[in-house]
């Protein structure tokens, strides 16, 4: 996988092997498109089952994104570097919620997209028990 997509995969890869996410997400199933802007490929987390893949989707023509289509859940479309700040957590909620209202970001389904923040901040509570 390449691109933004295979970025993604990257950063999420690791919870397949974190007993506490198989636990929390065991029963749990949603997909949630990440479309950036100013990329060619949007990557399509799919978390069943306690765990998660990502897909990499063409994001030309819209046609290909669109839920009909695509199948997800929740949406949230930005540029590349405002995504990498909210995976990495240099983006509070607070920091998004103000991208969102100056139209910087857009969601669809946020409940979902929330859970997969959740899945972003376990990431980093590991990374700084090891720092």
């Amino acid at each position: 996988m390449r691109g933004f997509p295979g970025v993604v995969k990257g950063l999420l890869d690791p919870l397949n092997n974190k007993p506490k996410f198989k636990k929390k997400y065991r029963n749990k199933h949603f997909k949630a498109l990440l479309n950036p802007n100013d990329g060619k490929l949007a990557a399509l987390v799919v978390v069943s089952d306690g765990n998660v893949d990502v897909e990499s989707i063409k994001n030309t023509p819209e046609e290909n994104i669109k839920k009909k289509n695509a199948g997800w859940n929740a949406k949230l479309e930005t540029t590349t570097p405002i995504f990498l700040d909210i995976a990495m957590g240099r983006l509070s909620i607070i920091g998004i919620v103000v991208k969102v209202l100056t139209r910087k970001v857009k969601l669809r389904g946020i409940r979902k997209l929330l859970k997969l923040l959740n899945m972003f901040e376990m990431l980093s509570e590991d990374q700084e028990k090891t720092v």
